[in-house]
C-alpha cells in the first residue's frame, strides 16, 4: 500500500471512528483503537479558542463552569467546497452552513442527554467540517477540568471528567495536547499532570501555552516555550488566542491570527523562536504527528500494527517492525 491507498484510508478511519462511537456503550473498548488527537485543559484555559482558530470561525459554545459537557469530535476535512464550509452533524443527519446554526445545535444535543444542570455523558458529539482553509485533522474536545461541583453538579464531577479524559488519552495512539495558560504554574498544570500519567516519557504529548499576552508585565514564559522547564518530547507551542473583549466585539479570527504573529514576531522574548510559535504552526505539527493505528489488520489482513505519518504534502506508512525505537 503507497501514499494514494493510505489517502484513501484516512476516509475510512474517520468513519469507522463515527461509526463505533455512535454504537458503542459507554466505557466499552472496542478492538479496533483508532488514531486521535485528545484536547485536554482546565475550564478556561483556552481551549475553545484553540480550535475556533483552526476552523477560523465561531462555532463552539461558550459560558461559565463546565461548557463542553459531552465530547465533541470534530474532523477538519480539506476539500474543495470554494468559499463555503459544509458542516454535517451525524446524531442530526443534516449538513449546515451557519456556524451559529451548529452552536444551537451543538447546545441542543448537549442538553439533550446532560440537561440543564451541567452534568456530563460520555456519549461523542460528531461533527465534520469541509472547508478549503483547514488541514486534515480528527480532534476530541474534551471537557474542562474542574475541581469545585457547581450548583446542582454531583460532589464526584472532578473524577467523572478525569475518568472520561482518561478513557481518551490512555490509548496509545492518542495524541495530546495539554493546553496550559501561560499565567498560571506549569508545574501544577492539570492538563500536563493527566498526560504524564499515561504518557510518562512525554513521547506523545503537545503541551500548548495560550494565555501570553496576558503575562504580568516583567514576565515571561520563554523557558517553557523553549522546552527546558518541563521538558516533553515534542516541546510548546505558544498561542495567543482572542480575548473575551474580541469575542464579545466579533473580533474577525483572520485578524486575530495575524496579531498573533505579530506578537511573537515582535516580542524580545519569543522573537527568536516566532516560526515555532502560533496557530498555523501548531496545526502542521499536529498534521505530521505520528499516530499508531492498532489492529489495522482488520482492513490490511494480518498485519496487527502500522504506523503512518501525516504531513500537509504526503502520507508514508510503516510495519512496526520497520520502526526504529530509540
Amino acid at each position: 500500500m503507497g501514499n494514494r491507498g493510505m489517502e484513501e484510508l484516512i476516509p475510512l478511519v474517520n468513519r469507522l471512528q463515527h461509526a463505533l462511537s455512535s454504537v458503542g456503550i459507554a466505557g466499552q473498548d472496542y478492538s479496533l483503537h483508532l488514531p486521535q488527537i485528545a484536547v485536554v485543559g482546565a475550564q478556561s484555559a483556552g481551549k475553545s479558542s484553540v480550535l475556533e482558530n483552526f476552523v477560523g470561525r465561531d462555532f463552539l459554545p461558550r459560558g461559565s463552569g463546565i461548557v463542553t459537557r459531552r465530547p465533541l469530535v470534530l474532523q477538519l476535512l480539506n476539500s474543495e467546497t470554494g468559499s463555503i464550509m459544509l458542516m454535517y452533524l451525524y446524531c442530526l443527519g443534516k449538513k449546515f452552513t451557519d456556524f451559529d446554526e451548529i452552536r444551537v445545535e451543538i447546545e441542543s444535543e448537549t442538553y439533550r442527554l446532560t440537561g440543564t444542570k451541567k452534568m456530563i455523558s460520555p456519549l461523542p458529539i460528531h461533527l465534520q467540517i469541509h472547508s478549503p482553509h483547514v488541514l486534515d485533522l480528527t480532534l476530541v474536545d474534551l471537557p474542562g477540568i474542574t475541581k469545585v461541583p457547581v450548583g446542582d453538579q454531583p460532589a464526584d464531577i472532578e473524577y467523572q471528567v478525569r475518568d472520561m479524559i482518561m478513557q481518551y488519552i490512555c490509548k496509545e495512539n492518542c495524541l495530546i495536547l495539554a493546553v496550559t495558560p501561560a499565567n498560571t504554574d506549569l508545574a501544577n498544570s492539570d492538563a500536563l499532570k493527566l498526560a504524564k500519567d499515561v504518557d510518562p516519557q512525554g513521547q506523545r504529548t503537545i503541551g500548548v501555552i495560550t494565555k501570553l499576552d496576558l503575562m504580568d508585565k516583567g514576565t515571561d514564559a520563554r523557558e517553557i516555550l523553549e522546552n527546558r522547564l518541563l521538558p516533553l518530547r515534542r516541546g510548546y507551542v505558544g498561542v495567543v488566542n482572542r480575548s473575551q473583549k474580541d469575542i464579545d466585539g466579533k473580533k474577525d479570527i483572520k485578524a486575530a491570527l495575524q496579531a498573533e504573529k505579530n506578537f511573537f514576531r515582535s516580542h524580545p522574548a519569543y522573537s527568536h523562536i516566532a516560526a515555532r510559535m502560533g496557530t498555523p504552526y501548531l496545526q502542521k505539527t499536529l498534521n505530521q504527528g505520528w499516530l499508531t493505528i492498532n489492529n489495522i489488520g482488520i482492513m490490511k489482513g494480518g498485519a496487527r500494527e502500522y504506523w503512518f505519518v501525516l504531513t500537509a504534502e504526503s502520507l508514508s506508512w510503516f510495519r512496526d517492525d520497520e520502526v526504529s525505537h530509540s
